[in-house]
């Protein structure tokens, strides 16, 4: 058996393979076969087995069974910013994809750096079978060097040649900027997210398009950072301008914006209606309550698992042909109506004139 520590410094055996081949009277290659190839195994030998080792305490490593076999049941997320609450449901939605499908999910945060996520993935790769790279922040080109070492999926971008997972941004934000037509407003600001972000370039289009369209006035302010520091900037910019209404890049920006709007004594949604994106966890908790394009945040989590154990299933000979066109998988975004849009501010009308 092997030596190992009990946490107070006093040296306790471990037991090995070879202490369970010997316990249940079957060679080591059988026991090693039992936890890597079930299949491979009688499964009244490998119940007999893995019950003998759960009664020695005897734990297998992933990552050096992975050593002869390539194999080592743990897959990746790379989120740009584990505390967005946006990302609380998506990594909830892969963990229980994963866990059903009997691998360990591995979060890694890259804190909204491209040159830190690109080290994340030179650490991660030799350990894991796949990745998901939840809005990545990095080039087509380096996404794409990553996908030719392991199978990779995209999760809220589109990258030509590799699996991707979004949401309908376009749709959703035509919805908002109709919603706000619909209250009487003809002056709509667009408050830009990072300019790495995929989402942001969509939803910039769409906004102009749906603007344009309806013959209002639409204009863009930004980059600012995603977070609610970045929409308290916004609102200092936002507060000199006679737009009486705005939608953010996200839910985190719209609250501060919010906030900052409260400092400066202008009142939501009576002098400026706000509306956010992705109807993260709080969104419906400030005051008012956020206007905001719904995501399907354990959704996306969910399908972008499942696009990578589609991906994983397939045979080297399939990876190394020709590649087909990849179907993107589009889910429908929701635009969820609260307090933080109201009317024209007939005042607010008359300084935009």
């Amino acid at each position: 058996m092997s030596e190992d520590s009990d946490g107070n410094g006093a040296r306790r055996s471990s037991p090995t393979i070879y202490d369970v081949a010997a316990a249940a009277g079957v060679a080591p290659s059988t026991v090693s076969r039992t936890f890597s190839r079930p299949g491979r195994v009688n499964s009244e030998t490998a119940e007999r087995i893995r019950r003998i080792a759960a009664e020695m305490g005897y734990r297998t490593n992933p990552v050096a069974r992975a050593l002869p076999t390539g194999r080592t049941s743990i897959i990746a997320i790379i989120v740009s910013d584990v505390t967005n609450p946006f990302f609380f449901e998506i990594i909830r939605g892969a963990e229980e994809t994963a866990s059903a499908a009997g691998y360990t999910l591995l979060v890694a945060d890259v804190n909204e750096s491209a040159d830190a996520e690109r080290k994340a993935l030179d650490r991660t790769l030799p350990l894991v079978e796949g990745i998901v790279l939840a809005t990545s922040r990095m080039s087509d080109s380096s996404i794409r060097v990553a996908a030719k070492q392991r199978p990779t999926v995209v999760l809220n971008r589109t990258t030509t040649d590799i699996p991707s997972v979004v949401t309908d941004n376009a749709r959703g934000m035509k919805r908002a900027v109709h919603h706000l037509a619909d209250l009487g407003h003809t002056s709509i600001t667009y408050v830009a997210g990072p300019q790495g972000s995929w989402a942001d370039g969509v939803r910039w289009r769409a906004f102009y398009d749906a603007t344009t369209e309806l013959d209002i006035r639409g204009k863009r302010v930004g980059p600012f950072a995603p977070t609610q520091a970045g929409g308290l900037s916004a609102a200092h910019e936002l507060a000199k301008d006679a737009t009486s209404a705005v939608i953010s890049y996200n839910d985190l920006m719209a609250i501060g914006m919010m906030r900052g709007f409260v400092r400066q004594g202008i009142s939501v949604p009576d002098d400026i209606s706000v509306v956010g994106f992705d109807n993260i966890f709080g969104s419906d908790f400030c005051t008012p309550p956020l206007t905001t394009v719904a995501a399907p945040l354990h959704s996306l989590g969910a399908y972008a698992v499942q696009t990578l154990l589609a991906e994983l299933a397939k045979t080297s000979y399939d990876r190394q042909a020709a590649p087909k066109p990849l179907k993107v998988v589009l889910l429908p975004s929701q635009l969820v109506v609260r307090g933080s849009t109201g009317p024209r501010n007939a005042v607010l009308a008359k300084r935009a004139s």
